[in-house]
């Protein structure tokens, strides 16, 4: 099938679909005419694909797991090298997490910060030429 067809499929655009063979994630033959072919069993791998994206995996991390993979969900046997793959992403997504909360927090403290004060506007800008940039 070409990749108007497998997009169809899988509800993945061509542009999607043709990073996934870029990665490694996806085969593809070339047909006389230059055209993608993909056989039957790309549909099975592209959803496999987006329900590891879907689960915060990168395309690398990707590209470890997936010839392991079965079934669409997929299923990933618990073989002690997927197992630590995986936990050294659950671990990067964890960081990122704490990270994230941690911005958040102080960002909220600023606002409360600026609330507490007032409505002044600093510097003040009655006694310059400039405006207030507006948010």
């Amino acid at each position: 099938m070409r990749i108007g067809e497998l997009g169809r499929r899988t509800g993945v655009n061509a542009h999607q679909l043709r990073y996934y063979e870029a990665q490694g994630l996806l085969e593809a033959d070339r047909g006389a005419n230059g055209y993608r072919e993909f056989d039957e069993n790309a549909v099975l791998r592209v959803k496999q694909i987006r329900h590891l994206l879907g689960a915060g995996l990168s395309s690398e991390d990707i590209a470890y797991l997936l010839p392991c993979a079965v079934g669409e969900a997929p299923e990933l046997p618990g073989c002690l090298e997927l197992l630590t793959a995986m936990r050294s992403r659950l671990q990067r997504l964890d960081d990122q997490m704490d990270r994230l909360a941690q911005s958040r927090d102080a960002l909220a403290d600023y606002i409360d910060a600026a609330e507490r004060m007032g409505n002044e506007s600093y510097p003040p800008f009655e006694d310059a030429d400039l405006e207030p940039v507006p948010a």
